[in-house]
């Protein structure tokens, strides 16, 4: 068949460990002999984040602005351990976190369902998305180890020098711990808008949660914007589209979901959401099954799997051993890459290819061969096969062909 053309690139972004040697395999078996692939590649492996002082992560972001849509394998976020491995210059900052304040995104995660693993969860018919307010709060806290006896306050002063507050915070008689944690209005804005926007291009409900009887002025702050965008923005579309929005608890939303079939966005604030999308995850079904992503207010769009480098694969990978990693959500952030592109562009036939890659991966392993991850959740009556990567790939490949045929 003649190669699909492109008209504008994707900006790809290449990761590490055993997630980049997927992801050379994706492109090779997958994507190159269908599609005349138009990418801006940006390596994000740690050795050339620390060679560029880590500019590469920020290039990437800006292309990304320019182009609105990209494509990111894992990366390493390196502890003291990652440095001395690397031998590093410093322990530099999480390419994603990077990446999403450059583009003041929010984060879409969702599980990837197929009837071979139950959810935990018996209720869940339909995918959970957790959308994850990917700015301030702990991520950004200033924290204090308090050594002794003294009174902890809180000051703010305007930038005429005109102290304006000051509050105790708690009177210590011995040791103890303080933080001190901030967001911004534009931020929970851009948040709101996100949510909603692509509540609408999915077609699902979006449940908001915080925890506002406690958190009377920071939560209710959260509260109260996102209330203010869905009036003034959204009420007449979600109407018109038969959506809804609502706001509770987070520990009434928590135990609504527990009951519900699934199929909503629940929005969390930026801890919530780090916490709540890996429990979806799991109950869902596998971690490395999590799809994500990051989609800013004014539309730029970067996709990638949720999960990390798969590390214990890579080592015994280096050890010359046989593997079955699940490719599953990586093939699933091509898909959704390419699809974008294509819609943007108004390229019909990479949107259908876009749609054939996401359900050729599907269906091999609906088909009962499965990844090492997967293999043990399944009754094993249904297990027809943990086919090793190559052969997974090439197993996928048959099924893509079929489809585009």
């Amino acid at each position: 068949m003649e190669k699909i053309k492109m008209q504008n690139p994707i900006v790809e972004i290449d990761g590490d460990e055993m997630t980049r040697i997927l992801w050379a395999m994706i492109k090779e078996e997958l994507i190159l002999p269908f599609v005349d692939l138009n990418t801006e590649y940006y390596d994000l492996c740690l050795p050339n984040r620390d060679a560029t002082d880590d500019q590469v992560t920020v290039q990437a972001a800006e292309a990304i602005k320019h182009w609105h849509v990209g494509v990111k394998c894992a990366t390493i976020t390196p502890n003291l351990q990652r440095m001395e491995e690397y031998h590093l210059k410093k322990m530099w900052k999480s390419p994603n976190a990077t990446i999403r304040a450059a583009l003041d995104g929010t984060v879409f995660r969702a599980p990837i369902l197929i009837s071979k693993v139950k959810p935990v969860v018996s209720c869940w018919k339909k995918p959970i998305t957790i959308a994850r307010h990917a700015y301030g709060d702990i991520y950004k806290a200033v924290e204090y180890r308090v050594p002794g006896p003294g009174k902890a306050e809180m000051v703010f002063t305007d930038e005429g020098g005109k102290e304006l507050s000051r509050q105790t915070i708690f009177d210590f008689k011995g040791p103890g711990v303080l933080q001190g944690m901030h967001n911004r209005d534009d931020s929970i804005l851009s948040f709101a808008r996100c949510c909603f926007t692509y509540a609408l291009e999915v077609g699902q409900d979006v449940w908001f949660s915080s925890k506002d009887t406690i958190s009377k002025d920071y939560d209710q702050t959260f509260k109260l914007l996102f209330q203010k965008v869905y009036e003034e923005e959204f009420q007449d579309k979600f109407q018109a589209a038969g959506l809804h929005y609502r706001y509770a608890l987070i520990d009434d939303v928590a135990a609504k979901v527990i009951r519900s079939e699934g199929g909503m966005i629940w929005a969390c604030k930026n801890y919530d959401g780090d916490v709540m999308s890996d429990l979806i995850a799991a109950a869902s079904g596998s971690l490395p099954m999590m799809t994500s992503v990051l989609v800013s207010p004014d539309g730029n769009f970067e996709y990638e799997a949720a999960h990390g480098t798969i590390t214990d694969h890579y080592r015994r990978h280096q050890k010359g051993e046989a593997l079955s990693s699940n490719p599953l959500a990586t093939i699933a952030a091509w898909a959704g890459a390419l699809k974008k592109r294509g819609e943007l562009d108004g390229n019909a036939a990479l949107v259908r290819y876009a749609d054939c890659l996401g359900q050729a991966g599907l269906d091999v392993f609906e088909e009962g061969y499965l990844s090492e991850d997967l293999a043990s959740l399944c009754d094993p009556k249904e297990l027809k096969e943990m086919p090793e990567n190559g052969k997974l790939m090439k197993l996928i490949r048959a099924r893509l062909e079929t489809l585009l045929a």
